[in-house]
């Protein structure tokens, strides 16, 4: 992950059109913006896919960019996410004009291993965090995912969130006991 200040000026050089600048802009933080695309689309292809269209839609749109409104990484983060919501509502749409199956096509042996309890469980885990994510003020949202999400530790968050050290630290440490409080309520083992 490149240092924040970095990327300010590349993206000053992209909206002029500078391909060396969006190369490197894409080198640096590709894997980051994957891994936002993954873990909201939960499928591989489809993630490289929103990357993809995300890249392109940041190339063209860089001047559009606004330092004042937060970091360039931020706002990388919000093109890759609002790509993946088109992509999931697309995906509703489409799933809402399928054809449902019958009972016998539903009918499929469970796997000997227990995988697909084991999938059942996770995915129930996973909106259980969901909701408790939401259940959070947007300030503890926004501090967990960048320490979480991005890696950041207290100082990076209190520059990118222009806030003070002190009230990244409580919004994180209150946020964790409000989220491991949620999820211990909801029946979800915490570390």
């Amino acid at each position: 992950m490149p240092a924040n200040q970095d990327l300010p000026h590349l993206m000053a050089r992209v909206a002029l059109r500078d391909r060396a600048a969006f190369e490197l802009l894409y080198r640096l933080t590709s894997a980051h913006l994957f891994s936002v695309s993954l873990r909201m689309l939960r499928n591989e292809q489809r993630a490289e896919e929103n990357l993809q269209e995300a890249y392109v839609s940041i190339w063209h749109h860089a001047q559009g960019y606004r330092p004042e409104a937060g970091t360039p990484m931020t706002w990388m983060i919000n093109v890759v996410r609002n790509k993946a919501i088109d992509q999931l509502r697309s995906r509703r749409n489409e799933d809402e004009h399928s054809v449902e199956l019958d009972e016998d096509a539903l009918a499929v042996p469970a796997d000997a291993a227990g995988e697909p309890l084991q999938l059942l469980e996770q995915n129930l885990a996973d909106a259980r965090i969901g909701a408790c994510m939401q259940a959070l003020s947007a300030q503890q949202r926004q501090a967990l995912a960048l320490a979480y999400y991005r890696g950041m530790v207290h100082t990076e968050i209190a520059e990118a969130l222009h806030a003070p050290l002190g009230t990244i630290k409580a919004w994180v440490r209150r946020g964790l006991d409000r989220l491991k409080a949620c999820l211990e309520a909801g029946g979800v083992a915490t570390p």
